[in-house]
């Protein structure tokens, strides 16, 4: 059965109203379907890392935190090869795989759970594999930004985003509930087995109802040329900021509630990514309308004030002031992940029509092209980069409870980094009006 498309020009404003739309709009929603599950699969450990005591586990804290934190760094490298199998196989022929492989961890947990003497090297494999549904995002991401047309792209990755975001949020809030079915006790298996059915769900839903664009296939040195430019790595640095700490927060912030404020139920948790899920195709919206640079400067700048009151209110055990923190500092990351991921298409298509400036409309056409593949390809890289904030923010936490009995220092140079993101926007993409210096032509574009 293929499903390869020919001809595709989402710029075409007629081309789009005709086919282009319809078209988009499906393949948008089942790689919502397919990444969210993804994202669940990925942050599981989150949750029954925190319920491996009450089952029996006799692992210390800081272990508890390094399960927390593993999948965020296999997921980070997961996602440079899935970026680069888009282009390769397919989008839709990419998401049935990637979906497929999610079989792993969840089958790996339900195996492992069920034995309380599993040694600490076994269940350390088994959390890893749940970096596989991590990679999900970045193939998912590549493949929607060929779909859409540049002045859509920045609402349209955000909801794809959030859409895959909230399976955090999901996985957080329905865990706690199905490991209590199945009789008295508490049964981890459930944590595993719920995502089976949703998995094959997935799979089928991409195999029958996505498509794959011919006009997004390049070969890998191609893709690989991104990484010689410099916003890309600029870029990846502010992404960190943003998507490294909504994912690294999510990740550590039920075991952080248990350990700063035992008595409260982690279950609260779920709150902090369905707030940041919600916030992204917002920030994607304000973007497109005020431009992705001025909002991630402020939005840095939110994340910093915000990082502060959460220090302050733990501090002064204070678990409604820390709550409502947590909650605004969700909010900015996911404001700032569809600010920053709106700012890469333009910035590269930029880059490109200034080498063909004046050159007539078939060269701007192929260089508009060209632009899609490079942004794809640089936002696959940018996701890999700032996920790895999955890995270091829950480690930095369980390292500073560990040395110090509370998250104060961690989240120190958390808003020392949000400073230094601050400056990294304001001198390259706000101080001298960077695409207006660039291309005089495009004064009215915005990074």
């Amino acid at each position: 059965m293929s499903r390869w498309i020919k001809e595709w020009d989402p710029e075409d404003p007629v081309f789009w109203e005709r086919t282009g739309r319809s078209i988009a709009r499906r393949n948008l929603f089942w790689s919502i379907v397919a990444e969210n599950i993804g994202f669940s699969v990925w942050l599981v450990w989150s949750i029954t890392a925190t319920r491996l005591p009450s089952a029996g586990f006799k692992y210390t804290t800081d272990q508890l935190f390094a399960l927390v934190s593993l999948p965020g760094l296999v997921g980070a490298i997961m996602r440079f090869p899935y970026t680069f199998a888009v282009p390769r196989f397919g989008g839709r022929n990419w998401t049935v795989v990637s979906a497929l492989l999610l079989l792993i961890p969840a089958l790996s947990l339900v195996l492992l759970v069920q034995r309380p003497d599993t040694p600490f090297w076994l269940m350390m494999i088994a959390a890893a594999t749940a970096g596989l549904g991590g990679g999900n995002f970045a193939s998912s991401m590549a493949n929607i930004s060929f779909f859409y047309p540049d002045r859509k792209k920045g609402f349209a990755l955000g909801l794809n985003a959030a859409g895959g975001n909230i399976g955090v949020s999901t996985v957080q809030l329905l865990v706690p509930m199905v490991i209590l079915l199945g009789g008295t006790g508490v049964h981890l298996r459930n944590a595993g087995l719920m995502w089976l059915p949703l998995i094959a769900i997935a799979a089928l839903g991409a195999f029958f109802f996505m498509d794959n664009l011919s006009s997004a296939r390049s070969n890998l040195r191609d893709q690989v040329a991104v990484a010689r430019r410099k916003h890309t790595w600029i870029m990846a640095v502010l992404y960190v900021g943003t998507f490294g700490s909504f994912v690294g927060y999510s990740a550590a912030f039920p075991l952080l509630l248990k350990t700063q404020f035992p008595t409260v139920s982690a279950n609260l948790a779920f709150l902090g990514p369905l707030v940041g899920s919600l916030a992204r195709p917002l920030g994607g919206l304000l973007a497109d309308r005020l431009g992705g640079a001025r909002v991630t400067f402020w939005n840095f700048i939110a994340m910093g004030l915000a990082t502060g009151g959460v220090m302050y209110f733990i501090q002064y055990r204070s678990f409604a002031g820390f709550l409502c923190a947590f909650l605004i500092l969700f909010v900015a990351t996911g404001l700032g992940n569809g600010s920053t991921f709106r700012m890469i298409p333009v910035i590269f298509r930029v880059d490109k029509m200034r080498a063909v400036e004046g050159q007539g409309a078939g060269a701007l056409a192929t260089a508009q092209a060209a632009a899609r593949r490079e942004s794809a390809a640089v936002i696959g890289i940018c996701s890999a980069v700032g996920a790895l904030g999955g890995f270091f923010i829950p480690r930095g936490l369980g390292a500073s409870i560990k040395a110090t009995g509370g998250a104060t220092t961690a989240l120190g140079v958390f808003l020392t980094c949000y400073l230094v993101c601050v400056a990294v926007t304001w001198w390259y993409y706000l101080r001298a009006s960077f695409l207006v210096k660039r291309v005089p032509s495009l004064a009215h574009a915005r990074a």
